[in-house]
């Protein structure tokens, strides 16, 4: 097998993409060899703990709402392009995601992450929900059979704030400026929302490597 690491943030739309396309590509080869883990990657490491209004936010960040909507064509295409549903209208506001990435850090460890990263992606960009809410994040919990009341009360403290704000220091410390980003056998690091055709090559490289070694 072969670890497959990726850095993302739950709120960022080629993180989102990038997991459609990369799915696409697995469901085509139910025996690929990655043994997935999701780490974090705060987009937004100064937002307030309350978040803000989103297009406060998007016009704040790009320059008014010319300059947002202008930023925002090229998601819109690409994730018509790989099917990924995103409901701009319902998203009103732009959280802060570190409980969002404690609760991915938790499922990590009940091997329901990838579960878990589905239904933050689906809570945010299709049922626009703030995924900052304790209550949203144990319903999530819930959703993935995960223990809500314990994720209440962990939320509820300060347990591993500092393991994921370390972590996402990591990731700088590396070299990681922006998400997603892919790193295939600790070593080779494939940045952006790559396409299905992408992983279909890589998946075969691999495999042609693993047998060759045997």
């Amino acid at each position: 097998m072969v670890k497959l690491d990726i850095i993302s943030d739950p709120i960022c739309p080629w993180c989102y993409i990038g997991k459609t396309n990369l799915d696409k590509a697995l469901a085509q080869v139910p025996d690929h060899p990655f043994v997935i883990e999701w780490h974090p990657f705060q987009l937004n490491p100064d937002m307030p703990t309350e978040g803000m209004d989103r297009r406060a936010y998007l016009e704040g960040k790009f320059g008014g709402k010319e300059g947002a909507v202008k930023a925002y064509a090229p998601v819109v295409e690409h994730a018509a392009n790989a099917g990924a549903l995103i409901n701009f209208e319902a998203i009103k506001r732009t959280p802060n995601t570190i409980d969002a990435h404690r609760l991915i850090h938790w499922a990590g460890i009940e091997q329901r992450q990838i579960f878990v990263v589905d239904l933050l992606f689906k809570a945010y960009f299709v049922e626009g929900r703030d995924i900052s809410d304790h209550e949203v994040l144990a319903d999530i919990a819930d959703t993935a059979e995960m223990d809500a009341a314990t994720v209440t009360r962990l939320l509820s403290t300060d347990a591993d704030l500092e393991e994921i704000r370390k972590r996402d220091a990591h990731s700088r410390e590396m070299g990681v400026n922006s998400v997603p980003t892919f790193v295939v056998a600790q070593q080779h690091a494939v940045p952006g929302a790559q396409p299905p055709e992408m992983w279909l090559q890589v998946i075969a490289d691999i495999q042609k490597q693993l047998d060759a070694a045997e």
